[in-house]
């Protein structure tokens, strides 16, 4: 495990964080992630994330829709269309029931219309694939997958971590754990392989710019559930 976690540091995504690294740990420790782990976040807050959540999800189905559009091989194609299907498939489902046991129901999340934050991040996002290539998209992308997957192992591991009657420690497991942890991996592998087709190094001013304006939008997200709270 420890010598897996080297993925999280190392090649051209190590360099992408180091570079963004105050907006990068203003997302990774957010408030609203902290209260999750101490069991103090107001459950409408979280309730509020998880209906924009849903709306997340169908907008990040169309980057990886736009993906396999970008993509110059077939290898990348299949990545790109088994990661759409895996959403549309199957993570929203588990979403859908996960949202169940929290009192809220699929369609009305469907109706609820799309916070500023929500709109903010997904819309860059496609914009940068729409404009760029696929690594400008991946490189758009990797503060969503990889900084969950980095939160989960910080949270799990942070003292003041409640699990006992604590409703937000399913969360933390699910991100925490090796399944969450793989699917970060292999994105960063997916990257690298990109940036070394794509020129990457020649290119790291640009994309690192994205990286750090993906991270900044990724903690709006959080403190548009925190704010709820005030």
């Amino acid at each position: 495990m420890a010598a897996d976690l080297r993925a999280f540091e190392r090649g051209l995504f190590g360099r992408l964080r180091q570079a963004a690294a105050a907006d990068w740990e203003a997302y990774v420790e957010h408030a609203f992630v902290v209260r999750l782990a101490e069991g103090s976040l107001p459950e409408p807050c979280f309730k509020h994330y998880l209906v924009q959540d849903y709306l997340f999800l169908i907008q990040f189905a169309r980057a990886w829709a736009l993906a396999g559009y970008k993509a110059s091989t077939l290898d990348e194609l299949r990545a790109a269309g088994a990661a759409m299907a895996g959403i549309v498939d199957v993570e929203m489902g588990l979403h859908v029931r996960y949202c169940a046991d929290w009192g809220l129901d699929e369609t009305a999340m469907a109706a609820v219309p799309e916070a500023s934050a929500t709109l903010a991040y997904t819309r860059f996002v496609l914009e940068r694939g729409m404009a760029g290539d696929l690594l400008d998209l991946q490189v758009a992308l990797a503060p969503c997958i990889v900084g969950y997957a980095e939160i989960g192992r910080r949270l799990a591991a942070l003292p003041s971590r409640r699990r006992e009657g604590n409703r937000y420690d399913a969360w933390i497991e699910m991100y925490a754990g090796e399944a969450y942890q793989d699917v970060a991996r292999a994105a960063i592998e997916a990257l690298e392989a990109s940036a070394a087709r794509r020129g990457g190094a020649a290119r790291f001013e640009v994309l690192a710019r994205d990286f750090a304006t993906a991270s900044r939008l990724e903690a709006r997200f959080w403190q548009m559930g925190l704010d709820l709270s005030d």
